[in-house]
């Protein structure tokens, strides 16, 4: 056995995989254990035309749901690997808050099944700039990346600028999400030749209400992009935007 074998060995022991739920061991990178992925509520269809809203029957094709019958999004669907719930919540604030980078990949490795057939460039949802020094990274573009690694498809972290800093959307209902937005981003005039008539992932890490996504739709397609589709790692699910 090599010298590189028998030291990758040693630090497998000394810091073993462990799951991104719970922290509990587990026998590779990017798994959960059996409890974590059990609770772990796959999304998919059955699910609105419109915005990719789970259903919990099939309703048949073209089948919206009440909110997109009332007012229906610019973008083309905001799909997700889960639902949100503890485990997703978990993963989602360590990555975010806790500098865990490796679950960029953990997220991006379930989200790839739900990235479109005829997808051109995937965007990450940008920070101000003042949030991402503070921070060091945008847990959006590492995600960008990493499905940008897997599936071949281009990323583009720096075509969306948000032009101020806009306050913590947390507690908000959806009518004052979107006012928090409204006008926050811009497509880079200098970057705006490969969104033309383009197919958008728009990728973040929660989609809750989906303030945040519209008002990144909106400047993409206000851009030249043909039409957007969100994609994040997990999605709430009804009407709670905590």
């Amino acid at each position: 056995m090599g010298v590189t074998a028998i030291l990758g060995e040693t630090l497998a022991l000394a810091l073993p995989p462990r799951c991104p739920g719970c922290g509990a061991v587990v026998r590779g990178d990017h798994r959960f254990c059996i409890d974590c992925w059990g609770s772990l509520d796959f999304l998919g269809p059955p699910w609105c035309a419109t915005c990719c809203q789970p259903f919990a029957i099939d309703r048949g094709p073209g089948a919206q749901c009440a909110a997109c019958l009332d007012h229906p999004p610019r973008h083309a669907g905001a799909r997700a690997a889960v639902a949100y719930g503890p485990v997703a919540r978990t993963l989602a604030l360590r990555l975010k808050y806790g500098g865990r980078l490796a679950f960029a990949t953990t997220a991006a490795r379930l989200m790839a099944r739900h990235l479109p057939a005829d997808a051109g460039l995937m965007v990450p949802v940008p920070l101000h700039r003042w949030r991402l020094w503070g921070r060091g990274f945008n847990q959006a573009a590492l995600i960008a990346a990493a499905l940008a690694r897997t599936s071949g498809i281009a990323h583009d972290p720096l075509l969306l600028h948000r032009t101020r800093r806009t306050p913590a959307l947390k507690g908000m209902g959806p009518r004052q999400r979107r006012q928090a937005v409204r006008a926050a981003f811009v497509v880079d005039p200098a970057r705006r030749a490969g969104l033309e008539d383009c197919h958008i992932v728009l990728i973040d890490d929660v989609y809750t209400s989906g303030a945040t996504a519209d008002a990144c739709t909106r400047a993409l397609l206000k851009g030249g992009a043909a039409k957007v589709t969100v994609l994040c790692w997990a999605r709430v699910v009804g009407d709670s935007f905590d």
